[in-house]
Order: structure tokens, then sequence, then C-alpha cells
């Protein structure tokens, strides 16, 4: 096995969760078969009790793991379906090694980081990365000097012995002040210092900056860090179109002085599909303007990684149509009646609306509101996980006209028509894995799919298996009285009492999912209802659901977007 690490240092928030994924798209170009493994050194046992304004989204993986959104990346990059034990944290090492104590596995010794933790780390990563994988790629998070990864650099500095064809890639930042015009290198050299005394040494040097690497900077670096020159990469911007990264480094052979540390030869990487799809990304001229009505969007600025995977799955869509995808971010506090018309105008000047997930009753009010103007104004809509569920609210409060004050248990536990309900299987005293978590069959209960959008959307299968996360589901036993008023749930789990799909007949596009598509969209596989909503959105969805019918359906030929099978 065969083992890449990325470490970053100087500063946090400089892409390495992009070049982690960026050297296995290579890498997979090369015809080898790449893992990823993701070290967050927090305490949490997961990213599952974090906050997004802090953390950005919870990731779910296929097993009902909830990780860090780097995990995302991995997926969408690499085309692959990880699991829990891709992402090493802090706690779930202390937790193990705990419980080997008390099992006694330790044969009375003293329990110390050395050698216990970081024997756990190495033998963590190690079960991970096994065949038929040829490559581990595993990204420390944080910055190298933090009291809390040492446990971690120390680890990985134990396997570089332990496994031999190990090549370490630092990313550090490498700044340009105003006042003085050109780029200093002082950071990372500073940098690489703190991760050598620490007892690893870069073989590559990714260096971010605005602008690509001078040669005066690159040499110097060279010099000063103990590498070549051919091995100090420029990692500059490139705009919005990440896509652009694996191919960036390609041009400056990267892949080779991957393959020359880890003692490879095999071909040379074909990124023709990839390089067609980024090219194809920066030619879109045609706008589709879709609303994204979120709460957790922060005071000062769009806290966009909370709804990182919603905004991959629109572009992976809005990319399939021919269509350059422009969000209007819209805090679903604004949408007061009385205020913040900047908030409704975007509204009203989306093409589509799309309500994401999220928890608690700070800003619902807005999300039932839009959700409301988009049947009222026959917008198209797609709800996911809570926008599924406030959209089944307003319709009870506009549409049933003895349930005015229609709510769901989560924000009013004493409401008269509780819409929405905790789930009996749910904990009420812990939070951490309590959901209904990972991936989950839906199937679609109408004896004629014709009728149904989403069925329709995913090629006239019969179920489809999605992620999952939520507490809180559509009142069973109101079920009945919503499809008799014309809301209509095409999509149920196997005991077909728990809601997983509603549309609203006689509307252009209004579909709510209880899970979570954006998890399973791909950059050429994108999610079939995010492709109905942006296809809705710009006058498309005849002719996508003429491509999704029978078995010249795209979606059945991948597993990328869903384990999809046919009646």
């Amino acid at each position: 096995m065969k083992y890449v690490v990325v470490t970053g240092g100087g500063m946090s928030g400089l892409g390495k969760g992009v070049t982690s994924s960026s050297v296995g798209v290579l890498l997979q170009a090369c015809g080898l078969r790449v893992t990823c493994i993701k070290i967050d050194p927090y305490l949490n046992i997961d990213a599952g009790t974090m906050s997004p304004f802090e953390h950005g989204e919870v990731f779910v993986l296929q097993d009902g793991g909830e990780a860090d959104l780097d995990l995302g990346n991995y997926e969408r990059f690499l085309d692959v379906t990880l699991t829990s034990d891709n992402n090493i944290t802090t706690g779930k090492i202390n937790r193990t090694v705990m419980e080997k104590e008390r099992r006694g596995a330790y044969l009375g010794k003293t329990v110390q980081v050395v050698p216990h933790v970081t024997d756990e780390i190495q033998d963590w990563i190690q079960r991970v990365a096994h065949a038929p994988v040829d490559v581990c790629v595993i990204e420390l998070g944080g910055t190298v000097g933090d009291i809390e990864s040492c446990p971690f650099v120390e680890a990985l500095a134990e396997l570089s012995y332990r496994v031999g064809d190990f090549c370490l890639i630092h990313v550090s930042h490498v700044p340009v002040l105003s006042a003085v015009g050109e780029q200093k290198t002082k950071p990372t050299q500073h940098s690489v210092r703190t991760l050598r005394s620490l007892g690893l040494a870069p073989n590559i040097l990714a260096c971010r900056s605005n602008s690509p690497l001078e040669g005066y900077a690159r040499e110097k670096l060279a010099r000063s860090c103990h590498v070549s020159s051919g091995n100090v990469l420029s990692l500059h911007d490139v705009g919005k179109n990440v896509w652009r990264v694996p191919i960036l480094l390609r041009d400056q052979k990267a892949h080779e002085a991957v393959l020359r540390v880890l003692n490879l030869d095999v071909k040379e990487p074909d990124l023709k599909e990839w390089t067609a799809r980024a090219e194809l990304f920066d030619a879109l001229v045609e706008p589709v303007r879709i609303a994204l009505v979120g709460k957790y969007m922060g005071l000062t600025r769009i806290n966009k990684d909370a709804y990182f995977s919603v905004e991959k799955a629109l572009m992976h869509a809005s990319v399939a149509l021919r269509k350059k995808l422009a969000v209007d971010w819209v805090p679903a506090e604004d949408l007061n009646p009385n205020a913040y018309k900047a908030a409704w105008n975007k509204l009203k000047g989306a093409d589509g609306i799309l309500v994401p997930g999220g928890f608690g009753d700070r800003g619902v009010e807005g999300k039932i509101l839009a959700a409301k103007h988009a049947r009222e104004n026959r917008i198209p809509y797609l709800g996911i996980c809570l926008g599924m569920q406030v959209a089944v609210i307003e319709f009870a409060r506009s549409v049933l006209l003895d349930m005015q004050d229609a709510n769901s248990t989560e924000f009013d536990a004493e409401t008269k028509n509780p819409c929405v309900v905790f789930m009996p299987e749910g904990s009420r005293t812990h939070m951490g894995g309590t959901m209904r978590l990972g991936s989950r069959r839906t199937y679609f209960h109408h004896d004629n799919h014709v009728g149904c959008m989403a069925a329709r959307l995913y090629g006239n299968v019969s179920y489809v298996d999605e992620r999952h996360r939520h507490r809180y589901e559509v009142n069973p036993e109101m079920v009945a009285r919503f499809e008799e008023a014309g809301l209509w749930f095409s999509g149920r789990d196997e005991s077909g009492e728990r809601m997983e799909i509603v549309e609203l007949g006689e509307h252009p596009f209004y579909v709510g999912v209880q899970f979570h598509p954006e998890f399973k969209s791909r950059p050429g596989k994108p999610s079939p209802v995010f492709t109905g909503l942006i296809a809705a959105a710009c006058g498309q969805l005849e002719s996508v659901l003429q491509q999704s019918h029978g078995e010249s359906n795209g979606f059945e030929k991948t597993d990328g977007v869903g384990k999809v099978v046919e009646k």
C-alpha cells in the first residue's frame, strides 16, 4: 500500500481538501485505485453535533456516518463511496483506546499517547487502506503545530517508517503584501520548520497564492525547505471552477513527483473527460437563477459551507443542462412580509426556489413563506428534509381551512394540528448519532409512474436508495387528508408509513424529499431531483423527463446518483 499525506501550515482554509481530492483524481487518471481518509483532530466523535455556522455542513456517508464536508469532496471528485471509518477523529481514537483499556487489552501497562494512541491511529489507517486499493490519500485537518494534532503527526511520522512508500505534500500560503508587491516565502519556511521539528519532512510543497508562483519564490522555497524546485507546486486561484485544480497539478507534473516518491511506474493521467467538463463550466453563459432559502447564512457574510453539497449538486445539474448557475442566497429570517425587501426581491426574481434542511425554529416561518410563494406563483420548488416538511405545513395552513395553526412538534410541542412529528425510534436525551441516518430505501407508491414526477426523474424505477439525516417525519395519520386535497406522497419507506417524497399536482415542479439527494450528486452524474429543479427552472423539464424514461435513462447506467433498480 502507498500513502500520500496532505498537511497544512500557517493558517486554515487553504484548500487541503480540494488538494487531496485533486491529487486523488490525478492518481486515478493514471489507472490507480484510490481511497481517502480525513483526520479531524477535534475531540468530538464526529461532526454530527457541530454547528453549521462554525463547522460548515455535516456530510452524511452511506453507512450513516456524520463527517466533515471534505469527505464530500473526496466522494464527488473520485466518484467513490466512503464510510465512517474514512473519517478519523481524536474522539474516535480515544474511545477505542479507552474501551481496550477497560477490557484489559493492554495487559496492565500504563496507557500512553505513545505508543498506544499512535499505534491505534496507524492501525486504523492501515485497516481502511487495504486491497484492492493502490494508494490512500490522507488529509490531516487543522494546521501543523496545533496542540490537538500532535498525536496524529507523531503517528504519521511513525507510519512513514512502518510502510516505507510515503509521500508528504505540505500546503502553505505564499502571500503578497501590497506595500511590497512580492510573494513572501517566510510563512511557508516557518511552517516547514515546524513540520520538521515534529518528525515529518515534506516531499512536495503546494503553495497557495492569488497568482502563479514566481520563479524566485519557487527557488527560494526549494532551497530553504530542502525539496527540489520541480516539487514546489503553484496552487494559485482558479476562481469558482475548482475542477481546474487537477488540471493545474497535472500541467506542473505533480503526478510525476508523487509517483517518483512512491516508486510507481504507471501510465500518464487521462483527464480528457475531466478537462472537457471544466472547459464547459467556463464556457457557460445563459444563466439559471435559484433562490436558496437557508437559515445558516451568518450576520455579516453568506456561510456557503453550511450548504456546500447543495450548491455543488445545483452546479452539477446546471452544467449538465448547459446553464450557468446563479445562486441567490436568501436568509430565511429576512423573509418577513413587512421588511427586508431585498430578500423578497431575490425570491421573486428567481427561476426556481430551493429550501434545504436545518434544525430549530429560527427562520422556519420564512421557509414556510418561501414554499407558499413557490406554490401560489407556480415557481419550481425543491424542498429537502426540513424543506419538504415546511411545504407540508404551508399546504395545511393555506389549503386545509381548519388547520391554520398547523405546525411541527419540533417548533410547537402543543400544536393541535401536528403535521410533522418526532419519529418514535428517536432519542430525546442524546444527540450524537441518534437520528435516522445513512442510506435508506424509498419506494415509489403509485401504480402509474407516468404521473409521478420523482419516479419519472429517476427513470420510472421501483425504488431508490438515498441518504437521510432527520429526527422528524410527516405525521402518517394526516396523509390521507393531504392526498384528498391534492398533496400526494409519491415515495414512502418499505413500511409505507414513512413519507419520503411529496408532490403537488397541477404545478410545474413542486417536489419535496425527506432524504438528502445532494450527498450522492456527482459532477458527471447529477442528482435526478436537482436536475428536475434546474430543468423546470429553465424550461427543459419535459425534455429531461423524456430522456430519463425507460431503458435509455442515463441514471440507470451508473451507480453514482444512488442505487437504481429497474421495475
